[in-house]
């Protein structure tokens, strides 16, 4: 499974987290998981784009 994939899976998995109303304290956690994820998503589109195409 490539890490894009994982991130994507932990992604939706915090979203769920979130729709269940959690405390303010973890809330704000996976929040900050959240972040984490999508900074990494940013930096593996970047080196996507940054390669050469195979076309």
């Amino acid at each position: 499974m490539s890490t894009a994939v994982k991130l994507l899976a932990q992604k939706q998995r915090l979203l769920k987290q979130l729709e269940s109303d959690p405390g303010p304290n973890e809330r704000a956690e996976i929040e900050r998981l959240l972040e984490k994820i999508e900074t990494a998503l940013s930096l593996l589109d970047q080196q996507d784009a940054a390669r050469p195409s195979d076309e």
